[in-house]
């Protein structure tokens, strides 16, 4: 599976939801594999999706391999792991089928125990096996999917099932360090949902989510931004 407008925090509740919406569905996923956003022409964007080696330290060229290639050395950052916001809202990335990826969508959710919650991710991967208004939202413990680059750059399989990941929290505690934080926000935060509904939304990337992705789409400032309201 699976390359700065800035706002700064507001709550769920204040989100201003006038544009247009349409249905979707989520997945998840964390195979530590260079994201495709991160290629260089991937799409118009400010740079490629950032990557890191396997201390989680940046790497400069866009051109490194992937670490589930052989002897590539390119990872998806454990900063890129979901955070919440607050009670209603998260940031976060995903893996979708747009078209060059790199954008950014408010997601509300539909079904399960996130139900009502909303969440705004960034596509830094693009997969051919997802269908349209598909999210696959990267979180730690998603399970690995197609490919696992989580044992080269960890030094060590990730608990759970290759699909859906870990089944409790307490799985989490097997997770390397760096991406315990994230697995847990899939069941503080996320309420361990199963794959819920969306209705979903493009709209302008909050620079909390640029700055750690370090890619902005070119077309980013022509889109609606998220509004505090009044």
């Amino acid at each position: 599976m699976h390359k700065p407008v800035a706002f700064g925090l507001f709550t769920a509740a204040s989100i201003s939801t006038v544009f247009a919406q349409s249905t979707g569905q989520t997945t998840r996923y964390w195979d530590c594999c260079k994201p495709s956003c991160a290629w260089s022409g991937k799409a118009p964007v400010s740079a490629p999706v950032t990557t890191c080696d396997n201390n989680n330290n940046p790497l400069s060229s866009p051109d490194t391999p992937s670490g589930c290639d052989n002897g590539g050395s390119a990872f998806t950052c454990a900063n890129m792991s979901p955070w919440a916001v607050d009670d209603s809202l998260s940031y976060g990335y995903a893996a979708t089928a747009i078209s060059g990826g790199s954008e950014s969508s408010w997601l509300e959710f539909t079904s399960g125990p996130a139900q009502g919650k909303t969440m705004i991710v960034q596509s830094t991967n693009t997969g051919g096996d997802l269908g349209s208004n598909h999210f696959d939202i990267l979180m730690p413990g998603g399970g690995v999917g197609l490919f696992d680059g989580c044992s080269a750059q960890y030094g060590q399989a990730l608990p759970g099932a290759q699909y859906g990941g870990v089944s409790s929290r307490d799985e989490c505690d097997q997770m390397p360090e760096p991406l315990k934080e994230g697995c847990y926000w899939r069941f503080d935060w996320f309420g361990n949902s199963d794959n819920p509904a969306v209705s979903f939304s493009r709209v302008q990337c909050p620079s909390e989510i640029t700055s750690k992705s370090g890619c902005i789409r070119s077309d980013d400032s022509s889109q609606p931004a998220p509004s505090t309201g009044s």
